[in-house]
Order: C-alpha cells, then sequence, then structure tokens
C-alpha cells in the first residue's frame, strides 16, 4: 500500500438477517487534500431533500475518524426510516469505521487525513417491521461498513480474480430473471 492513498472504492453485502436487515454500503476513501475532500465538501454542502447527508457519528457530539459522510441509497419519505438510518444505521457506520482503523486496513495515522463516503442502503421494509431487530441491524451494517472499507483498502477483488472468474459469476437479479422469479 503506497503512503498516498488518493480514491480507493469498495461495496460489500452483508444479508441473512431477519427481513430488512441487510446492508450494501459502497465506499470511497482518500485524502481529503485531492479529490476525496472536493467531493466529501461538496456533498456536506449540497443537501438533496430524500437524500440528506450527514456525518457518521457515534452519538451526538461525536464524529467518528477518518471523518465519513453518509448518503442515503435510498430516497428518504417516512420518519421511522429516517430515525432507524439515522440512528441505529448512522452509529452502525461510524462503528464499521472504527473497526476498520482498529484492525489495521485503514492505517491509525492516517485517520486525520483521510475522508471517506458511504453510501447506505437501508431497506425501506424496515418502516413495515414492528419487531425490528436493532441490535442486528446495527452489527449487520457494522460489518459491511468494515468489510466495504477492507476491500476498498485492499482494492478488492483484485482484476486477476475478475478475470479469471468473470464467466462464473451471475448476478443474482439476472439469475433470479433468468429463473422467472423476478
Amino acid at each position: 500500500m503506497s503512503d498516498e492513498i488518493v480514491m480507493r472504492i469498495g461495496e460489500a453485502l452483508v444479508a441473512g438477517g431477519p427481513v430488512g436487515t441487510a446492508a450494501e454500503p459502497e465506499v470511497a476513501i482518500g485524502e481529503m487534500k485531492g479529490p476525496m475532500g472536493v467531493a466529501f465538501a461538496n456533498l456536506l454542502g449540497d443537501q438533496v431533500k430524500g437524500h440528506t447527508r450527514v456525518l457518521a457519528i457515534m452519538n451526538t457530539d461525536i464524529m467518528v475518524r477518518p471523518a465519513t459522510i453518509m448518503v442515503s441509497k435510498v430516497t428518504v419519505k417516512d420518519p421511522r426510516y429516517t430515525n432507524i438510518l439515522m440512528g441505529t444505521v448512522q452509529a452502525a457506520v461510524a462503528n464499521g469505521v472504527l473497526d476498520a482503523v482498529r484492525c489495521g486496513d485503514i492505517p491509525k495515522e492516517k485517520a486525520n487525513d483521510l475522508g471517506i463516503i458511504v453510501s447506505v442502503w437501508l431497506n425501506p421494509i424496515v418502516v413495515e417491521q414492528d419487531d425490528l431487530d436493532h441490535q442486528v441491524l446495527f452489527d449487520i451494517h457494522r460489518k459491511a461498513t468494515a468489510n466495504a472499507i477492507k476491500k476498498a483498502m485492499n482494492n478488492e477483488p483484485s482484476i486477476d480474480w475478475l478475470l479469471d472468474n468473470q464467466e462464473k459469476i451471475v448476478h443474482k437479479y439476472f439469475q433470479m430473471g433468468l429463473d422467472g422469479k423476478l
């Protein structure tokens, strides 16, 4: 890994929990003195109705490092959805970032120099779950965030792996369409 981190991109999917708890974050990580800083500032300063950008926080008044901004992939229309996204999931993303620092995927000495953009997918069906398990939701989003960061920082999957496995990989929803289940 070079000393300068201009921009790295990663994604992860963690599923297997109760209905609506799957997480599929996409992340961009880079030095704030470069294009990441410009992108980060533009997102923070250019709010869009239904896709509010917020900093990942551990709790009110405790921002995570590296500075991390969350953007919802889903248009937010429901107050309950907002509370889940800006509560349980926001805390999970912040903890996933710290997990990535703790395990060394993000160099600790770069924590004040990097910025992270996390595009968050939270299934809209969560608002229909009367018995939503917030701990499971938190754990899944935390793990997915840390996994996406790890993949970004390690440039995974590698181009060699992709070339070797291209014909073996079938997109889940493409396959469901082929099977007539979509």
